[in-house]
């Protein structure tokens, strides 16, 4: 075996332990749910203000849904978002609602009304939801 096979292996090896040390530290941030505490209280009462004065005469006081308005709180509303980030969540409340004034809300507003949502659906409650979206892309929605 010359110099040059004996060092292109160890380069070989060096990449796919770099890429298997990448994939493990991005599986790990990927990893945190909703389950994780991922708002706080504050935010949640703040999103809870918002959400009556902006959702709730569609999507119901208790975030039950109406008519076309799907409900935000349940078995329905947690298969329907299950797998997707808080990011997608937070996008999707940002760029169509409300109905009548679509992307009138700001991220800090759209992230209160998520917690809202959050804590409605009993998840826990912990640290201040992010409004950035590399952090909100890392947290997944899961079922009960």
């Amino acid at each position: 075996m010359t110099f040059k096979t004996k060092l292109a292996g160890a380069a070989a090896i060096g990449v796919a332990l770099l890429g298997a040390s990448y994939t493990s530290l991005h599986a790990q941030a990927a990893a945190r749910t909703v389950a994780d505490g991922v708002y706080d209280a504050d935010q949640a009462t703040r999103g809870k203000a918002a959400y009556e004065a902006k959702c709730a005469m569609c999507h119901g006081v208790g975030l039950e849904g109406a008519d076309a308005a799907p409900p935000l709180a349940g078995g329905r509303f947690l298969d329907n978002w299950k797998g997707q980030s808080v990011h997608a969540l937070v996008t999707r409340t940002r760029t169509t609602m409300p109905l009548n004034e679509p992307g009138s809300m700001g991220m800090a507003e759209t992230s209160e009304i998520i917690a809202y949502i959050l804590q409605a659906n009993q998840f826990p409650a912990g640290q201040a939801l992010a409004t950035d979206a590399q952090t909100q892309q890392q947290i997944q929605i899961v079922g009960k």
